[in-house]
């Protein structure tokens, strides 16, 4: 048990790490979920995060899903009873996911291999941006010392995507205000 709990230590400071060494967030999300997933001993793990108009749930990166299961379709939040609860600001555990009705997608999950099923929120000032997911290929309960490195994990994934949200903001005025001296300076 010792040696679990330390994965889920240096897991959570590989992400820590990998958080603070870059502002892109497509391969900040990436390195992510290949953490999670490795340290939980899961079959996959993916971040997907709420679109602009808030009604699906776009792929922002994923670990050991086939790309036929990456493709198979939207993630609809009014389709999705596993998602909605999530974005509810509720962890949420499916025990099986091929036959709970609160998985979109039962039938793609069994050709997956895909059993149960955890999600978080990514929360940013209580308001639900996306969802980190593990999926397991066996019928399995989450421990809660896993749901706290997940929820740990899905509070510093969203820190993150806002972090880079705000660096491109900045970034960008400070271009904008870098060509307007230049005319400036032109005249």
């Amino acid at each position: 048990m010792k040696e679990k709990e330390m994965d889920y230590f240096v897991a959570l400071y590989d992400v820590a790490r990998v958080i603070n060494a870059s502002l892109e967030p497509s391969m900040v999300l990436e390195e992510i979920v290949q953490c999670v997933a490795k340290a939980m001993h899961v079959k996959a793990c993916s971040i997907r995060l709420l679109d602009s108009r808030e009604k699906k749930l776009v792929l922002g990166a994923a670990y050991g899903l086939s790309e036929g299961y990456i493709h198979k379709g939207p993630i609809l939040i009014e389709e999705s009873g596993l998602d909605r609860k999530a974005l509810q600001g509720k962890t949420t555990w499916l025990n099986d996911a091929q036959t709970n009705k609160d998985f979109q997608y039962g039938a793609k999950a069994k050709a997956e291999g895909i059993r149960s099923v955890l999600v978080v929120p990514l929360l940013l000032e209580k308001k639900a941006v996306g969802v980190l997911r593990v999926y397991a290929d066996s019928v399995r309960e989450f421990k809660d010392r896993e749901i706290k490195f997940l929820e740990a994990v899905a509070n510093l994934s969203a820190i993150a995507l806002d972090n880079a949200r705000l660096h491109t903001t900045l970034q960008t005025s400070c271009d904008l205000m870098a060509a307007h001296k230049y005319r400036i300076d032109d005249n």
